[in-house]
């Protein structure tokens, strides 16, 4: 049960209205999810938050697919049901087959257990990992 009041579309002030439009366009759909509406509990946030999921989650160097992986590997690591959920889907809808998401469950295990190790240890970066600018 979410700890806010979710802001349906036919309850949003014109501020988060516009919010609204703005992501059912932007996603070619005719709903907005759960997220977006218990964040429409404060409005500055969610256009803050929309303005930057449209930029940073937007082709670019990284394709999409790629992006929505990053996304559930964080998502993952985070332990944060609803976005493991939310970006499973789109990762699905970019062309993720079952076998890219056990592969991606492997690394993501694997890397939180080696993280771990290193953290634990405390382990000094090798120099030839460092940048050379």
């Amino acid at each position: 049960m979410a700890m806010v009041r979710l802001i349906e579309i036919e309850d949003a002030s014109a501020e988060v209205r516009a919010v609204y439009d703005d992501i059912m366009r932007t996603r070619g759909t005719d709903w907005v999810n759960n997220f977006w509406k218990a964040l429409a509990n404060d409005p500055k946030a969610l256009r803050r938050v929309w303005s930057a999921v449209k930029e940073v989650m937007a082709p670019g160097a990284l394709d999409p697919l790629t992006k929505e992986l990053i996304y559930v590997a964080v998502s993952v690591t985070n332990n944060c049901d609803y976005c493991i959920h939310s970006h499973t889907a789109a990762a699905r809808k970019a062309g993720m087959s079952e076998a890219m998401f056990a592969e991606l469950m492997a690394v993501v295990a694997l890397a939180n257990e080696t993280n771990r190790f290193a953290n634990g240890y405390r382990i000094e970066v090798d120099e030839a990992f460092r940048p050379r600018y």
